[in-house]
């Protein structure tokens, strides 16, 4: 689950991280108001789930308060494309108003679950306000990481270390050590996936502060925050993936073409996969579960098919929790209430393989029946021409 900035900076506040003065707005006047209440000399922060926004023309430094309501009458409505949006962009509802900072430098610093390790890896980086995957692929060697154990947290020592690699001196050690020991708490007591701070600045009194903060949680552990359900905001989501949690379907949008209803992560990675080597590429990862009931076969029929870059259907189903047989029958009568005017390919593997596909080739639905996996994916493959 992604928030916005300025809900993660009003949370990262709560364990003692720095940040700058500011005020979220949605109206150009109100904008205006924050602005006169931090002094005049601002940035109006356009607040979209995504980065980049300052390349595209989401944040502006107003040297009066006019002059923020003005941008903020620019910003506010306005469809913000970034590299992170995609070319359909995103519209912006609301802005964050802050403090304008006498900066002197920007760093990054980052938390993330090391999975190969089992750790939390504390990152920093001399190279503040670029992207970290940049830094990462053309000089590595400016990254600098902390490997923390759960069990023991992060150490006094190791945040001293990341202060004196990022070439910190004086009071701004002392002040970066606070820092990343705050961090690092909130990160952990608030069951974050990320936490990341681009650019975190000096100024040049030696005050260190988040300029930008990004926050994920981890969506296992929700059930533990109720009170982070107030801070999710769906016109930022895909509304698909937003309308198949309705029905506890684990749907992503992804590029392609081919639709994939499949039960379990795995199979739908392997088979996203096969739809790539056949030449196609998947238009969603939908995953229906174990059971693969009719009413879920409806769902997932529905929320693929109202992707409209969609041009065939592979359901590739493995019957081990549920009979194949069983599938089949629900797969057909939920396939006989909706209008499909696509291809669909069916593969059913596992208990009652045999009958299921005799079910189907039997139907009065049209559906191609994919005897293996490999039949499967490039008979859906074919059916939209894209063979290979």
């Amino acid at each position: 689950m992604k928030i916005h900035e300025y809900q993660a900076k009003e949370l990262l506040s709560r364990f003692g991280v720095q940040v700058p003065r500011g005020h979220v707005a949605q109206t150009a006047p109100e904008v205006r108001k924050a602005a006169e209440d931090l002094g005049g000399t601002v940035v109006v922060k356009a607040q979209i789930h995504a980065g980049g926004r300052g390349k595209g023309g989401g944040v502006k430094l107003a040297r009066s308060a006019a002059e923020a309501e003005e941008l903020a009458g620019q910003i506010i409505g306005m469809n913000l494309v970034t590299h992170q949006t995609g070319p359909e962009g995103k519209q912006v509802h609301k802005v964050l108003v802050e403090e304008g900072l006498d900066i002197a430098r920007e760093l990054y610093v980052g938390i993330v679950l090391d999975r190969a390790k089992s750790q939390i890896v504390f990152m920093a980086s001399t190279e503040g306000g670029v992207e970290i995957e940049k830094v990462a692929a053309e000089t590595p060697d400016k990254i600098l990481k902390e490997y923390v154990d759960p069990a023991v947290g992060l150490q006094s020592f190791q945040a001293r270390k990341l202060a004196f690699g990022l070439g910190l001196a004086g009071d701004q050690i002392k002040n970066a050590v606070k820092f990343f020991m705050a961090l690092y708490k909130a990160y952990m007591a608030s069951d974050c996936s990320l936490a990341e701070i681009n650019p975190l600045v000096v100024t040049k009194d030696g005050k260190v502060l988040a300029l930008d903060a990004k926050i994920n949680f981890d969506d296992n552990a929700l059930y533990r925050h109720p009170d982070f359900a107030e801070l999710r905001d769906l016109d930022e989501e895909e509304p698909l993936e937003v309308e198949a949690g309705k029905y506890h379907l684990n749907y992503i949008r992804l590029d392609g073409e081919v639709g994939c209803m499949v039960n379990g992560a795995g199979l739908a990675m392997a088979t996203m996969d096969m739809i790539h080597i056949a030449g196609s590429d998947p238009a969603n990862f939908l995953d229906v579960g174990g059971g693969a009931s009719p009413e879920t076969v409806e769902n997932g029929f529905k929320i693929i098919l109202s992707d409209k870059h969609v041009k065939a259907i592979l359901i590739n189903i493995f019957g081990g929790i549920v009979r194949c047989d069983r599938v089949a029958k629900g797969v057909i009568e939920a396939a006989s209430k909706i209008d499909i005017r696509v291809p669909v390919v069916v593969r059913l593997e596992g208990t009652n393989a045999e009958e299921a596909a005799r079910l189907l080739e039997e139907s009065d639905v049209s559906f191609e029946v994919g005897r293996t996996f490999h039949d499967a994916a490039y008979r859906v493959a074919a059916a939209i021409g894209k063979g290979v």
